[in-house]
C-alpha cells in the first residue's frame, strides 16, 4: 500500500493543476470543492509515508478506507453514467481512460484497508 500511494502521488504532483482539473470531473468531493483536487495528492503522499513508517496503523487504515471509499463512489458514478473521461489515477502524465480497472484498483485498496483494520483490531 505504501508503494501504491507514493508512486501514484508522485505522478499526480508532476502536474498538480492538470490533476485537479481532471479529478474534479468525476470525484464527488472534488466536484463540490475544487481545492480537494490539490489536497488529494498530498493525502496520498501522507498515507504512503504513514504506511512505510508504520505510523499510527489504525488511523492510517481508517483514513485510507474513507478516502478510497469516497473515491470509489465517484468512479462508480462515472462508469455507471458511461462517461468517457480520463482517469486521473496516475496524474495526467498518462492518458488513461476510466475503466473497470480504476474501479478494481479503488475497491482493492478499500478491501486491503478493511482487512488490515480487522487484523489490527482482532490480533
Amino acid at each position: 500500500m505504501a508503494g501504491f500511494f507514493l508512486v501514484f502521488s508522485f505522478f499526480k504532483l508532476l502536474n498538480l493543476r492538470a490533476f485537479a482539473d481532471a479529478y474534479a470531473g468525476y470525484d464527488v468531493v472534488a466536484a463540490k470543492w475544487y481545492g480537494y483536487g490539490y489536497v488529494y495528492p498530498f493525502i496520498e503522499l501522507g498515507l504512503g509515508v504513514a504506511y512505510l513508517g508504520h505510523f499510527a496503523p489504525l488511523a492510517t487504515n481508517v483514513v485510507t478506507l474513507v478516502v478510497m471509499g469516497v473515491s470509489t463512489v465517484g468512479v462508480v458514478k462515472a462508469l455507471a453514467a458511461r462517461r468517457k473521461i480520463r482517469c486521473a489515477c496516475l496524474g495526467t502524465v498518462f492518458n488513461l481512460p476510466m475503466s473497470a480497472v480504476t474501479l478494481v484498483e479503488d475497491v482493492l485498496m478499500v478491501g486491503m484497508a478493511v482487512a488490515m483494520l480487522f487484523w489490527l483490531l482482532y490480533n
